[in-house]
């Protein structure tokens, strides 16, 4: 992408292999074997959750938003009809279904709003509800881009060949050995000069956010990685966000900082699952549990075997 100026989202898909920082997230995973049934699980979940009923589809039918959606990764348009009043997690479900090919780490894709109108560019937030976006409408069908999450860049004039250098093998696994021993400075002054931190570590599978999630003494950290384009529902490996992190781990001080930030208490994993429910099934810390239903978490999350919270409360 040359001359890239004001806001944009730097297209560092796994699927793409023009700079290092992409070849890093695809190092992790060159076992393709466990990766691939990997991602044909998840895509496995995703259908059976999100086939609509057709209730559902005259509703979406009757009360629709048509979006033109962008896939640069796979060099396709298509126009999808979508209810406003469902989530940016439904609508992202749909557009898999959608698909007849394959995207790697799928659940790190998200939908961009590209700028418009003086409006800055922005990855929807997957718990949010369509309608709490609005779409220009002046200039026909509003369009999204179905794209991998990496760091929306908001000063003018970004070098992307700068930022690329950044994102050598040494800087991500410096990055992260800043981050365990709390190097909040040097952190910070990564992320100023352009540094992602939405990637995964080849040795452990977790994003800088979510490995800070479960340590203790993360609050500055955190607050710094999310001011420097840390996306709050970007995913580990293992399909886990930092807010399921924090709270399996049973950390209620990182579990707070992330939801102050912004961070939904359900936002699901690769089985659709929420931080409550982990929560539970890791022993059900009260302070935790308490926290996130004060923050208004959705209960009655059901795993593929139909159990609930109080299943796994009670096991």
């Amino acid at each position: 992408m040359a001359g890239l100026s004001g806001l944009l989202a730097m297209p560092r898909s796994p699927t793409s292999s023009e700079d290092e920082m992409a070849q890093s997230f695809s190092d992790y995973s060159d076992d393709c074997a466990s990766d691939s049934s990997r991602e044909e699980t998840i895509y496995e979940t995703i259908k059976a959750t999100a086939e609509p009923s057709q209730s559902r589809m005259d509703d979406i039918h009757i009360n629709s938003l048509v979006v033109r959606v962008l896939i640069p990764d796979l060099q396709q348009t298509k126009c999808m009809r979508f209810n406003p009043d469902a989530t940016v997690w439904i609508a992202k479900q749909r557009i898999l279904c959608s698909l007849n090919q394959s995207l790697k780490d799928v659940l790190n894709y998200g939908l961009f709003q590209p700028p418009s109108d003086g409006r800055e560019g922005k990855f929807l937030d997957e718990e949010r509800l369509l309608r709490e976006y609005p779409q220009p409408i002046s200039k026909g069908v509003p369009a999204l881009e179905f794209r991998y999450k990496s760091r929306v860049y908001n000063q003018p004039n970004v070098e992307e060949k700068q930022i690329s250098k950044l994102h050598t093998k040494a800087n991500l696994r410096k990055f992260m050995d800043l981050i365990h021993h709390s190097q909040v400075e040097k952190v910070s002054k990564l992320l100023e000069r352009g540094f992602d931190p939405n990637y995964h570590d080849s040795e452990s599978g977790e994003s800088p956010l979510t490995f800070a999630a479960h340590l203790d003494n993360m609050v500055e950290i955190i607050k710094v990685l999310k001011s420097g384009g840390a996306h709050l529902d970007f995913r580990a490996k293992d399909g886990l966000t930092a807010l399921h992190k924090a709270a399996r781990s049973k950390n209620l001080v990182s579990l707070t900082t992330l939801l102050e930030l912004g961070a939904s208490p359900d936002y699901k994993d690769s089985r659709g699952l929420t931080p409550l429910y982990h929560s539970v099934m890791a022993g059900g810390d009260p302070g935790c549990c308490e926290l996130l239903l004060k923050h208004q978490a959705a209960v009655c999350c059901q795993d593929e075997n139909g159990w609930h919270e109080v299943h796994q409360g009670s096991n």
